[in-house]
């Protein structure tokens, strides 16, 4: 995200002596940063080597159990089926995967007290269906609720705490980096006027932690698909100040402010962030067309370039039938797809839509995996049928 920040304390001077006021030696410094030393970084001030490895403990095996490898059929996931489950990285269930995402559920019943986690194969996005809490990371935290996206970059060692068990989560893991569109920033990295959003809407790292403490400290560790533990002889908190542009965020699905036209307008208006192998966009409560012969229900197009993935969030999907609360439905390239046979016909004469989704278009083909096929209904893709 290309923005500054800071917390903390922090020198006058990067890579220069930074002394702890007791006298007892100094700050170690450490570069937080993505793409070699040219993507975005963050310079972060440790109490205690941020290097001490105490003990290698189990890699487990992460990898998703694909089980259909080349779809061509418009799925509908039941995604509230997913079970709860106590821990945090356990309770995720992968469904749709290709070599740069993974997108999946989660029901995550408990908060992370015995270990800390870092995802780094991925960046990561949190998207907050039910539930509200605190990200709590090396860089500080960000209170959470219903309809936050959080955009967590990959290496970040962070905690989740959740206020009740009652918690659902859509997540992806992204290989590649996950930005704002580039076209609603300038050159300088400014959101423009014309943006759905901007930098006022994001929420920030706020109240950073800085444990000074050693002994032995659980890191869960997600590298090239296995999870790998590790105990660390220091908290992982130990910073006492950061600058940079490379740290968390959130931004809630309610800030974004939708784009509206006379006509039907395309997709890409409500995209919200980007990489290089897929964008996410959000559907929000807007007012429709208001030409007086606008049809405000999607026509019918074909994604030939793409893998289109809507989890509904809330309200009444005014293009689906038979749609409901953590319902995934995938539309796979190839397919032409639009409204169910009604649909077009009801949004004529509507004024407003109060829906809320999320959308994935990836560049590259989905596959499904087990506990997808699982949750598949079976049908959705006769259900265009007069």
């Amino acid at each position: 995200m290309p923005f500054y920040h800071t917390l903390g304390t922090i020198p006058p001077k990067r890579h220069t002596q930074f002394e702890k006021p007791d006298g007892t030696g100094l700050y170690y410094e450490q570069l937080f940063g993505t793409i070699g030393f040219d993507g975005m970084s963050s310079l972060l001030y440790h109490v205690h080597r941020p290097t001490m490895v105490r003990e290698v403990l189990e890699s487990v095996d992460m990898t998703p159990r694909v089980a259909v490898e080349k779809n061509m059929l418009s799925r509908k996931l039941i995604g509230f089926n997913v079970e709860p489950a106590d821990d945090f990285i356990r309770s995720r269930v992968p469904l749709l995967v290709n070599r740069d995402v993974v997108l999946g559920l989660a029901a995550p019943r408990q908060s992370m007290t015995d270990y800390f986690y870092k995802n780094a194969d991925a960046d990561e996005m949190l998207f907050v269906h039910k539930g509200s809490g605190r990200l709590r990371t090396l860089l500080g935290t960000i209170p959470f609720e219903y309809g936050d996206y959080l955009v967590i970059p990959r290496g970040m060692i962070y905690q989740v705490e959740f206020d009740t068990p009652d918690n659902r989560l859509l997540y992806l893991e992204s290989h590649s980096p996950i930005y704002t569109p580039k076209r609603y920033r300038n050159h300088f990295g400014q959101m423009l006027e014309h943006a759905p959003f901007c930098e006022r809407d994001l929420k920030r790292p706020q109240d950073l932690e800085t444990h000074d403490e050693t002994g032995d400290f659980l890191m869960k560790i997600k590298k090239q698909g296995s999870l790998h533990s590790l105990v660390y002889a220091s908290h992982p908190f130990d910073v006492v100040g950061w600058d940079g542009y490379n740290f968390p965020y959130g931004f809630n699905i309610q800030n974004f402010e939708p784009i509206t036209g006379r006509v039907h307008q395309p997709p890409p208006v409500h995209q919200t962030f980007q990489t290089d192998t897929f964008v996410v966009c959000s559907f929000c409560p807007r007012l429709y067309d208001y030409h007086p012969k606008a049809i405000p229900a999607p026509y019918n197009h074909s994604n030939i370039d793409s893998d289109e993935v809507l989890y509904y969030v809330d309200g009444d999907f005014m293009s689906r039938n038979d749609i409901a609360q953590g319902h995934i439905t995938l539309h796979p390239g190839g397919i032409p797809h639009g409204p169910h046979p009604g649909a077009m016909e009801r949004s004529i004469g509507k004024k407003e839509t109060q829906e809320y989704a999320v959308m994935v278009d990836t560049f590259r083909p989905l596959m499904l995996t087990e506990e997808a096929m699982r949750l598949d209904d079976g049908k959705y893709y006769k259900s265009w049928l007069e």
